[in-house]
């Protein structure tokens, strides 16, 4: 692989699966021939005969075979533009630098325009905002709120762990689907395919010729812009669905996977509301509550910062749509209490936000592509957000997002999320809140030491 032609933004392959393309080859067999497990991996030993194998297999739809060769890759001063495109894939395992903690004021930035005329200008301009994240980081100013003023451009560092046949569908959205229009993906989706042919070349076999036949992006081809435009909300969060009579249904489930009883017996059990709340209580005490999942929530969350937009990436059991980066509107960004609080602070942040959408407007008025100006924004710009979550995952999600010791923008719309949750199921989710509140602490040395409050306020009925 040729490091120098990719600008500093690398992937490599640092490890896989010691068996290779075997186990895959094997599970090709496992179905239609005689013998148990360890004999067929015993006949899966020839290279060539398990690639030709692989390709016959995955040509006639069974994909799940590959999902059992594992790669570990390593992203190297890639943009967090990038790092925000890749962790959007589910399907694998993440562990990324954290901006909270770690300071950030020399890590440098992906420049999108080297040996062009807005080189050295998009530079100093990047090279501004370092300065201001160092002033505000030399100054008092924590870490996790310094971090708005960095640019989208930013390199990150992470770990990524994912079985073939997501990485496939990676390399897939980076080269001829939605991230096919950004360099910086499409160069990262060629270093990845360029290594794991090499490596697993039966698993890689006609992966040009059978690329999709339609872009992911989703295009609605459709204009309202003669629309009247209603005022815009205030809330940080609107509940836009949800499952109606939750607990019945998930009182229903309970009872069909516990007692395999009839129709009719589910439903005089449930008429009484009573026995209703019984049962909720039995499943959420549950080491596996799974009727929990029987009840959907979709929430649109509003202003969410791009560096807080990871955040709720990282919450794998959701269906998250983030719109594009390109329809980021740099005139709107997050202010911080630590910045709001002192007028010297909120003017130099202010600035920032300001020079970044100066550096956008003239850009984009030069008449270059939104696909290259996605780096022309601060973390600290927002975007709208639509978040689906069934009760289960809501558990987890509240009982890490409504800590004390979550980050503090993602710690307010959780708590706005648990209280419209309040407001149409009331028994069900007066059971939610941090760990704390439904169990016990988990923080160890590291807890606030604030349970005591923390349980009271949580089981307050009136909120």
């Amino acid at each position: 692989m040729d490091e120098n032609k990719y600008r500093g933004s690398l992937v490599k392959v640092i490890g896989m699966s010691d068996t290779g393309e075997k186990i895959p080859a094997a599970s090709g067999r496992i179905s239609t021939q005689p013998g148990n497990a360890s004999a067929i991996l015993e006949k899966s030993l020839d290279l060539q005969k398990n690639a030709k194998l692989i390709s016959k297999v995955t040509k006639s739809g069974h994909n799940s075979t590959i999902e059992h060769t594992v790669f570990n890759l390593a992203f190297q001063d890639v943009s967090v533009f990038c790092e925000q495109f890749i962790i959007e894939f589910r399907l694998a395992s993440f562990t990324v630098k954290s901006r909270r903690y770690v300071d950030f004021g020399s890590d440098g930035y992906y420049v999108p325009f080297i040996g062009d005329k807005y080189e050295e200008e998009f530079k100093k301009t990047m090279d501004s905002f370092y300065d201001d994240y160092n002033y505000f980081v030399e100054n008092g100013i924590p870490k996790e709120d310094a971090r708005f003023v960095l640019p989208y451009c930013l390199k990150s560092n992470f770990f990524c762990t994912v079985n073939a046949r997501e990485l496939l569908h990676m390399i897939q959205a980076m080269l001829f689907g939605r991230g096919s229009a950004f360099i910086e993906l499409k160069n990262l989706g060629e270093q990845l395919f360029e290594q794991i042919e090499k490596l697993t070349p039966g698993i890689c076999t006609d992966f040009f010729a059978r690329r999709p036949k339609l872009s992911d992006k989703i295009n609605i081809g459709l204009r309202f812009d003669d629309m009247k435009k209603a005022d815009s909300t205030d809330k940080n969060v609107q509940l836009l669905s949800y499952t109606l009579d939750a607990q019945k249904t998930i009182a229903r489930t309970a009872l069909v996977e516990s007692r395999q009883y009839t129709a009719d017996t589910i439903e005089n059990i449930v008429y009484d509301e009573t026995n209703v709340e019984k049962i909720i209580d039995i499943v959420m005490d549950s080491s596996r509550p799974r009727p929990l999942e029987t009840a959907s929530y979709t929430f649109r969350i509003n202003g969410v910062s791009l560096s807080t937009i990871t955040h709720f990436t990282r919450h794998r059991m959701q269906s998250l749509s983030i719109p594009s980066l390109t329809l980021t509107d740099r005139t709107k960004y997050i202010i911080p209490d630590t910045v709001r609080a002192n007028p010297e602070f909120l003017k130099k942040y202010t600035d920032a936000f300001s020079r970044i959408n100066k550096l956008y407007s003239r850009l984009k008025h030069e008449g270059l592509d939104e696909e290259l100006l996605v780096y022309c924004q601060l973390s600290g710009n927002t975007l709208d957000i639509v978040s689906t979550m069934n009760a289960r995952e809501l558990k987890v999600f509240f009982s890490l997002r409504t800590c004390s010791r979550a980050q503090w923008e993602i710690r307010r719309y959780a708590h706005d999320m648990l209280m419209e949750l309040r407001r149409v199921d009331p028994y069900l989710f007066e059971k939610f809140g941090p760990s704390c509140f439904m169990a016990s602490c988990p923080e160890g040395a590291f807890s606030c030491g604030k349970a005591a409050e923390i349980k009271e306020y949580y089981g307050k009925k009136d909120e």
